[in-house]
């Protein structure tokens, strides 16, 4: 959803950080949740080592030191985010990028079976894109639960399954083919929207690898696409 439709608000209450207002939450089996907040342009006076270890209070609490499990724990995770060479730098230092995959490296460590995560690559370079969305991936196929929250169109298509928000509604929910129309888009976002589908690319061997993917562009007062991608409907929401 656009700026100010929820998501932050949604993915507290999921963490048990604020009480909804209405409704229920409702937790089954392992209800350990880690929760990343979006990432903020201040720097910790801590060392990359000692931003990940903080991924291990929960399971340590803030008193026990280190063990051989922690330490092997929180170094698997930095090897999956591609930091475990930064170890020894200051985490102030990083470029953005690599601060955040340090931080979603410490969320690893604390091997919850929900991760929440508020817009967890917005203004990240392409490379530490791909790296954390490829982590996310293996999690949810060994069965942990990843919700995180966006505001670019691109990122959905990543997702099983996506919830629209708008003005702290639920404009659309199901399967993102399903919920990226047009049409919920342009309730969403406030503005309209034209689906443009490219032609498909024939795959004899998967016949759905080469189903097309719309793009969407804004449309002005006459009817009249611009050239735009997915992004060009969030936009809007950030002016």
């Amino acid at each position: 959803g656009p700026n100010g439709a929820g998501k932050t608000t949604l993915l507290r209450v999921l963490a048990g950080l604020q009480h909804p207002t209405a409704g229920r939450l409702r937790a089954e089996g392992d209800a350990s949740v880690a929760y990343l907040p979006q990432q903020h342009h201040t720097t910790l006076p801590l060392t990359v080592a000692e931003v990940l270890t903080m991924g291990r209070y929960r399971a340590r609490g803030l008193l026990r030191p280190m063990r051989a499990r922690d330490r092997a724990t929180v170094a698997a995770a930095a090897v999956r985010l591609r930091v475990d060479d930064l170890v020894h730098r200051r985490f102030g230092e990083l470029s953005g990028g690599q601060r955040q995959r340090v931080r979603v490296a410490s969320m690893l460590a604390n091997e919850a079976r929900c991760l929440l995560l508020d817009e967890p690559i917005t203004g990240l370079d392409l490379p530490s894109q791909e790296i954390i969305f490829e982590v996310f991936a293996h999690e949810r196929a060994r069965g942990r639960l990843v919700v995180m929250s966006t505001h670019h169109i691109d990122e959905v298509r990543r997702c099983d399954r996506v919830v629209l928000l708008a003005h702290g509604t639920v404009v659309a929910d199901g399967a993102p083919d399903d919920v990226v129309t047009a049409e919920n888009l342009a309730t969403a976002f406030g503005v309209r929207l034209l689906a443009v589908v490219p032609p498909a690319a024939p795959d004899a061997d998967d016949p759905d690898a080469g189903r097309p993917v719309p793009s969407f562009a804004l449309v002005d007062d006459h009817g009249h696409g611009g050239h735009g991608d997915h992004d060009d409907a969030a936009a809007p929401a950030g002016r």
